[in-house]
């Protein structure tokens, strides 16, 4: 006999150790009810005006995370791209919620940034990050439902 099938790692029957444990829990449903609607998430999308620190990919990374997290979401991966030194930003911040997109225009004082989350996570609290960092005159934010169920 082989000496691995001794120890249970090789063989036509599993031993007790190769037996896997399946949850009978129900998965979770990551749809949000409030007020009595049932949807996937909420998308803000949000445009700063008369903003500064717009060049800045170091600062605007921190920033998105930072919010991400009060927001209560998980980061997965974050990635910015500076256009030319004293250019746009564009990046991402990309949540196992769903994701934070930014891009700027520094030029005008403008940003466009969308924030879509998903589950118990509230898009709203990366608000006051934006306005803390960025400073802007005017934030003009549109509000979506998404994946709402009728």
């Amino acid at each position: 006999m082989n000496a691995l099938a001794r120890l249970g790692m090789v063989s036509e029957t599993p031993s007790e150790n190769q037996t896997t444990t399946v949850s009978v829990e129900p998965a979770k449903d990551y749809f949000v009810e409030r007020d009595g609607i049932k949807y996937a998430g909420m998308h803000l999308l949000i445009d700063l005006w008369g903003a500064t620190n717009l060049d800045s990919p170091e600062l605007i990374d921190k920033t998105l995370c930072a919010g991400a997290i009060e927001a209560g979401a998980t980061i997965l991966h974050h990635h910015f791209h500076h256009f030319t030194p004293n250019g746009g930003v564009s990046g991402v911040v990309v949540l196992a919620e769903s994701h934070i997109s930014i891009h700027t225009w520094p030029e005008r004082s403008f940003a466009a940034l969308d924030v879509f989350m998903c589950g118990v996570c509230d898009p709203y609290k990366v608000i006051p990050f934006l306005r803390e960092a960025f400073k802007p005159t005017h934030v003009q934010i549109n509000e979506q439902k998404r994946g709402l169920i009728a």
